[in-house]
């Protein structure tokens, strides 16, 4: 994609892009899906209040199939400002948070709810993968597929639109927001694959009387009620830690980071799909453990290995030339770093925000969330590129400061 940058840049004005304004578009395409992100976050209450779960996840499909014919077209055009502006608006409703979905489509067993909120981040993880593999320079990595490849992210959003509308909507939002009893009955029976579903008919019939009676909370109206207060503290420190730990920085720039460990050119496509199958084993993990272990020791143990890794990636990084052997260490380290995050930082905090909030405030929750994740996400997709040119020429102990978290 930079040398399309490049090569662009040159057929318009004449001249070879500068250094750093090519840092500058390379930042701004890293950074606008995370930008679209948090204005589609602001989106969250309005759209699942009005148009349903299923009905929002179905319009979402719209921001990613639009977007990904632009970015499979923007080569032909000529114009890499198809591709930023395409990123920014793939995003900008996907970040109703699939997280949510789990445990408020239909209530899920409490002995369970943990795990299975962890499975979308598992998708996730798989999604990821998939997209390294694709990455590979002998399948679509190359200056002939990569536009194919972006392109590709429309496939998933037109199998949801064509099979999703035969799913059920979510039991709770038909009873307690849409008042029909009789819809909600039989898409809770349809998804347990029994009858007898009345004592979750009337476990949510108690949660509508008990949301009736507080009124739907807004973003102002949580952020003032002192009840909620260490709530609304908690899912804004862990989403922010979440981000600013530096997990992105790594994904987003793995290949460099990589490189700069020693590894060479030729083999570091196949270190970075490595790096992500063991994402997703981790994150498999997690969904078995996280209801023995708890979500408070996984996120401490989770960012502890994270801060452990960094401080001895950068001791590697810094000693590099010293010794044959501190390349390897360097990627053991980035290693154990995508554990660490895997096993807690990374799932915890959807499942946390879920399971601290009611029905009538965890739409607003989840806007607040969803803000400081994707404000955190895109704050270090922006400002890391320019960190790296700095840390580069100064050195590369400070390669992966920004991961310090």
């Amino acid at each position: 994609m930079q040398e399309f940058y490049n090569q662009t840049y040159y057929d318009r004005y004449g001249n070879p892009i500068e250094d750093s304004y090519l840092t500058l578009l390379w930042s701004l395409s890293v950074s606008m899906f995370p930008l679209g992100g948090f204005f589609g976050s602001l989106m969250v209450a309005p759209l699942v209040n009005k148009l349903g779960r299923k009905g929002t996840l179905l319009f979402n499909n719209i921001f990613s199939i639009v977007p990904a014919v632009l970015m499979g077209a923007s080569e032909a055009a000529k114009s890499y400002e198809i591709i930023i502006a395409a990123l920014s608006r793939r995003e900008y409703v996907q970040a109703c948070p699939p997280m949510w979905f789990p445990c408020t489509w239909v209530r899920s067993p409490q002995r369970t709810c943990g795990a299975i909120g962890i499975v979308p981040q598992l998708f996730i993880t798989i999604g990821i993968l998939v997209a390294q593999i694709f990455g590979i320079r002998s399948m679509l990595g190359n200056t002939r597929g990569w536009t194919l490849m972006l392109a590709l992210t429309g496939i998933p959003a037109v199998i949801e639109l064509v099979l999703l509308p035969f799913f059920p909507e979510s039991p709770r939002y038909m009873l307690i927001q849409k008042g029909d009893e009789e819809k909600a009955r039989k898409a809770l029976q349809r998804l347990r694959g029994w009858e007898d579903v009345d004592s979750e008919m009337e476990e949510m019939r108690l949660e509508e009387q008990s949301e009736k009676a507080e009124g739907r909370l807004s973003v102002l109206n949580l952020c003032s009620f002192p009840s909620l207060r260490w709530q609304l503290i908690s899912i804004t420190v862990m989403n922010m830690g979440q981000q600013l730990s530096g997990v992105n920085a790594i994904y987003y720039y793995a290949d460099r980071i990589y490189g700069s460990a020693g590894v060479k050119e030729s083999d570091v496509q196949y270190v970075t799909v490595g790096t992500g199958s063991v994402n997703v084993f981790m994150t498999i993990a997690a969904v078995f453990i996280v209801e023995a272990s708890g979500r408070k020791l996984l996120l401490l143990i989770g960012f502890g290995i994270c801060g452990a890794a960094c401080v001895v990636l950068t001791i590697a990084l810094t000693l590099q030339g010293d010794a044959e052997w501190m390349p390897y260490l360097s990627i053991a380290c980035v290693i154990v770093y995508i554990i660490g995050h895997a096993i807690g930082p990374s799932p915890i905090p959807y499942v946390v925000t879920t399971e601290m909030f009611r029905q009538s405030s965890r739409p607003a929750a989840f806007m607040v969330a969803g803000s400081v994740h994707w404000l955190s996400n895109f704050t270090v997709g922006l400002v890391f590129p320019f960190m790296e040119v700095t840390s580069m020429s100064t050195g590369r102990h400070g390669l992966l400061s920004a991961g310090k978290g």
